[in-house]
């Protein structure tokens, strides 16, 4: 028998394993440790999945014309811009090939775990550069130092930053473009964010072939048992990676989900009016809380320093209330000064305040 700590996930939202640790059924666990919007999934996903049942019969659109041309139509692009994968996971894998031909990879650390799979797949040099200061708490990194030789390196860079919620400006990325051979922003917060404060860069892709934009469509509209993700680049690029991956990445019901929520504005505005409102909430309740520090941030999730052991209190918190926090022990430069908590209902928001008040 393997021990909890030899399984303990890399990834939020495992509720099988938190399930062992708190002697109770994966439906009765309330997941803090997946920052999906609480929300969904929409309406329109699940009446779009229930109209398409019968596309069961049949293989997807090797291409997937028609969501692509949905997502065109939603970034104003052409849809040959536009390359639909299972979740951003898989596009990584392409990402990490071609990066993999590059001298190294620039990454701001802490990094999104799924980064590092994805390079190592293809033995890529990684090149780590500090976001957060280990001197202050809330003194940020953001500017990246000289590289050598960066033009002949590529750059990954997730924006809104994972796991800080830190948001880097359009401004703070446009030197990039000049600077690396290869330039990647993984998006897949961004979409949490009311477009007025977005600071996207799909609009420049067409201009910069250096340029990869990745999207997901589960996190935002609660759809991550579907996988559905898509990157923006270069036609040339995206026809490269069609032809090395499998075929029928996505499924039917995931391409008329996707489609449909595209078109959901309604669900779109709820999203943003509840992140306001429930972000404050949470972060101003966590703030309360003696030993622990939320940073600020933008996204739907909250980094918390913590005089507590994070693993600790994830133990207890799912013992004793059936509730399931990120712990930060696959994140190196974090370990277990820090946890991640995903933005719920408020009601949620309350609950899990409360039980680590009683922690405190």
């Amino acid at each position: 028998m393997q021990s909890n700590d030899r399984l303990r996930p890399i990834h939020g939202g495992n509720r099988q394993w938190a399930s062992s640790i708190a002697s109770a059924s994966p439906e009765s666990i309330l997941d803090f440790s997946a920052s999906i919007n609480p929300l969904g999934p929409p309406a329109s996903a699940i009446a779009a999945i229930q109209a398409h049942l019968n596309d069961l019969n049949h293989y997807p659109d090797p291409e997937y014309a028609l969501l692509r041309q949905a997502l065109g139509k939603f970034h104003q692009l052409e849809s040959d811009w536009i390359l639909a994968g299972n979740g951003v996971a898989e596009l990584l894998t392409w990402v990490g090939r071609d990066l993999s031909q590059l001298s190294a990879t620039v990454l701001f650390s802490p990094a999104f775990t799924d980064y590092y799979r994805a390079l190592k797949t293809f033995d890529c040099v990684v090149e780590k550069y500090p976001l957060l200061s280990k001197k202050e708490l809330f003194c940020l990194n953001a500017e990246l130092p000289e590289v050598e030789d960066a033009q002949k390196k590529g750059i990954l860079i997730n924006n809104p930053h994972n796991p800080t919620g830190y948001l880097f400006s359009r401004d703070s990325l446009l030197p990039y473009l000049e600077r690396f051979a290869l330039v990647v922003i993984d998006e897949a917060f961004m979409d949490f964010l009311s477009p007025e404060i977005q600071q996207s860069l799909i609009d420049l892709v067409p201009s910069h072939p250096n340029l990869v934009i990745l999207r997901s469509l589960t996190k935002f509209y609660s759809l991550p048992g579907l996988r559905l993700g898509y990157a923006i680049a270069h036609p040339e690029r995206l026809q490269r990676w069609q032809a090395w991956r499998d075929p029928w990445c996505v499924n039917a019901l995931a391409v008329a989900a996707g489609m449909a929520v595209l078109e959901d504005k309604e669900f779109q505005q709820q999203t943003w009016t509840w992140l306001a409102e429930a972000r404050s909430q949470l972060s101003t309740g966590l703030s309360q809380i003696t030993g622990l520090s939320p940073l600020p941030n933008v996204a739907n999730y909250l980094l918390v320093k913590t005089e507590v052991a994070g693993s600790i209190l994830q133990k207890e918190l799912l013992q004793n209330d059936k509730i399931l926090i990120r712990d930060c022990l696959s994140f190196p430069e974090l370990g277990d000064r820090y946890f991640r908590v995903a933005v719920r209902l408020e009601h949620e928001n309350q609950k899990l305040i409360n039980a680590l008040s009683k922690l405190s």
